[in-house]
């Protein structure tokens, strides 16, 4: 079952923002996991986020592409078979969860 993909206006400029390349590596994995963003402990591709650099992403998933290094934080909306994208970024673990929590508390998720 393909999950539905939504993302946060601020996450839409982030990958807006990424070169052609990138976009093209963060497709391919959004299209991957969207097939099964459950927690890794679900047997899904989810990979839970807890207090990460003081910012408490308990409940948040992420999807890491070291290669590229870039991250993508993401939630699950089981109740609409939703993946709401909140960051895709090219920074430093610290930045990345900091910015998501940031934007967390902005949108009240």
């Amino acid at each position: 079952m393909n999950w539905k993909v939504a993302y946060l206006p601020e996450a839409e400029k982030d990958y807006r923002s990424l070169a052609r390349g990138q976009q093209l590596v963060v497709n391919k994995a959004i299209k991957k996991v969207k097939e099964n963003p459950l927690p890794q402990e679900e047997g899904g591709y989810g990979k839970p986020l807890g207090h990460k650099h003081g910012a408490n992403l308990t409940g948040y998933l992420k999807i890491k592409l070291r290669g590229e290094g870039i991250r993508i934080v993401y939630k699950l909306i089981r109740t609409e078979a939703q993946m709401l994208v909140v960051i895709i970024g090219i920074r430093e673990d610290e930045e990345v969860y900091e910015i998501a929590r940031r934007r967390i508390n902005k949108h009240n998720l």
